[in-house]
């Protein structure tokens, strides 16, 4: 399976040894401007369109670029001893290589390796905020470090940290002023163009890699408000998490976060947070404030070709809501599921500017306006936005159950009383509603058997409730079949069903029709 990961290393305290880089560096006190001041980079950068060696640039960028390593303590479960009540009870007391008796968790030592630079010549120091967070959630992170080309190491401040763009600032005490770069106007930035990532992969030190930039504003699918990134081929590997990316000009552009990789390894596809977000949120760190993002309260799925085809609209032409939080300012508004919303204050909604990423960039406190399409009318709706909520508070609110109980095993075949989707359908009474695990407040029909040869069975099972049937409630079956015929006289090949399962949100699934 292919995954997106942090591009750092989670390894035993006993294998960090050696890691610090051994690198020539300037001299500290003579840096009075940054490495990357405008035009200082231009003469010794590789000819455009033809490099034949960026040793220059690299030789001014490399002494800003830092390793940064945790010390880290984690809680580890140990197994009983398996010799308890024997005659070898003592023999074997200490069982777990006489680390925790009796199965008492015991701790051990870890730490993460990264990458860093410095942007300042007093000592602030830029990061990914999962370089510096807990490996796992039973660990702790016990100290910062920060190591200099020169190897010289110290004890690092977390100034702030910002889970959702995955950045962190750190802050050095080093005798100064300290060698440093600028962020440059990632914007510009244009698929082809060179670059070079510096970094510290799987802990060799600074190590640099170049490459082209693959693509621009690329969302990876993890959905949030920061899921846009740079994609660039330049290698990028475990530790190299938190490193600048450069153009030619010299200027930080990235801040490389993760890879797209089945082994953990480069296979060529790495993505760097863009520094045209990651400036301001630093800036705002930096500023020892709180990073505020709007919020309107809605589930949001992507407008496929099939839902796009169900509600007879162009695909990638805004994205579905599936979700209006009840008395969030989305539904206070008016916004409601089934609302296409296709711009947000005059910008379209696409797949690589997303409805979440332009409502988080619209501050706490302002309003909203959202271009929406109705039941095929367009219409539009303006939201008063408010605090983002953290992520594991949102993760908490859409939940991530995948089960319900069905006290009847498999799914059963459609009857003959199946509509034209293939399904059959009864009313949701509470009973049924709590065999199948739905909330008491859910309304619709209950998926009571399949058809396994077509499109709807491959796509719902028994159990799920369906809650309306394009847009519209359903709380019998004749509701259902008054929805498929009115979408078969529309002459649309789907119909677009919005559907419970458990404990999780209401989801649009779009069904071909039989």
């Amino acid at each position: 399976m292919t995954i997106v990961r942090y591009a750092y290393a989670l390894t035993g305290a006993l294998l960090l040894g050696g890691t610090a880089a051994s690198l020539a560096m300037q001299n500290p006190a003579t840096a009075q401007s940054a490495q990357n001041e405008p035009g200082s980079i231009q003469a010794s950068a590789p000819r455009v369109g033809a490099p034949m060696s960026f040793a220059d640039m690299v030789a001014k960028l490399q002494p800003a670029v830092v390793n940064i390593s945790t010390d880290q303590k984690v809680t580890v479960a140990q197994p009983a001893n398996p010799f308890a009540g024997t005659p070898f009870a003592d023999l074997f007391g200490q069982f777990g290589g006489g680390r925790g008796q009796n199965g008492a968790p015991i701790t051990r030592e870890a730490q993460s390796l990264g990458s860093g630079f410095i942007i300042s010549p007093d000592g602030y120091v830029v990061t990914n905020n999962h370089v510096v967070a807990p490996g796992t959630n039973r660990a702790t992170v016990e100290a910062i470090r920060v190591t200099l080309p020169d190897r010289k190491e110290y004890v690092a401040k977390l100034v702030g940290r910002d889970a959702a763009s995955d950045l962190a600032l750190l802050k050095i005490d080093a005798p100064g002023p300290l060698p440093y770069v600028r962020f440059g106007d990632s914007a510009r930035a244009r698929v082809g163009d060179w670059v070079v990532a510096i970094g510290n992969p799987f802990g060799l030190g600074g190590t640099v890699t170049a490459g082209i930039v693959s693509a621009v504003h690329r969302v990876t699918g993890q959905g949030g408000a920061n899921d846009r990134f740079i994609q660039t081929d330049a290698s990028i590997n475990q530790g190299n998490s938190g490193g600048p990316m450069f153009n030619l000009n010299g200027e930080v552009i990235g801040i490389n976060s993760q890879i797209f990789s089945q082994s953990g390894g480069n296979i060529g596809i790495g993505f760097a947070i863009p520094a045209e977000d990651a400036k301001p949120i630093i800036d705002t760190l930096m500023k020892g404030k709180p990073v505020q993002r709007g919020y309107i309260g809605v589930s949001i799925q992507r407008l496929t070709d099939d839902i796009a085809a169900a509600l007879n609209l162009p695909k990638d032409s805004g994205e579905i809501i599936a979700r209006a939080e009840p008395g969030g300012p989305a539904a206070k508004a008016g916004l409601r599921a089934g609302d296409v919303v296709t711009r947000v204050n005059g910008t379209a909604v696409t797949p690589d500017t997303t409805l979440s990423y332009l409502v988080a960039n619209v501050p706490p406190g302002q309003q909203a306006r959202l271009d929406v399409i109705r039941d095929g009318r367009p219409t539009t709706v303006t939201v008063t936005t408010t605090v983002r909520p953290a992520e594991e508070q949102l993760a908490q609110q859409l939940g991530t159950d995948d089960s319900f109980s069905d006290e009847n095993g498999a799914d059963a075949p459609a009857s003959g009383g199946a509509n034209g989707i293939g399904l059959t359908v009864q009313p949701l009474t509470p009973a049924i509603a709590r065999q199948v695990g739905v909330d008491s407040t859910v309304q619709g029909v209950v998926v009571s058997g399949v058809d396994a040869t077509s499109d709807a069975g491959q796509k719902l099972r028994r159990g799920d409730v369906i809650v309306s049937v394009n847009s519209v409630p359903t709380r019998t079956a004749a509701d259902v079949a008054r929805g498929v015929q009115a979408a078969k006289a529309a002459g649309r090949p789907q119909v677009l069903l919005s559907v419970v399962r458990g404990r999780n949100p209401a989801v649009f699934i779009a069904v071909k029709l039989k």
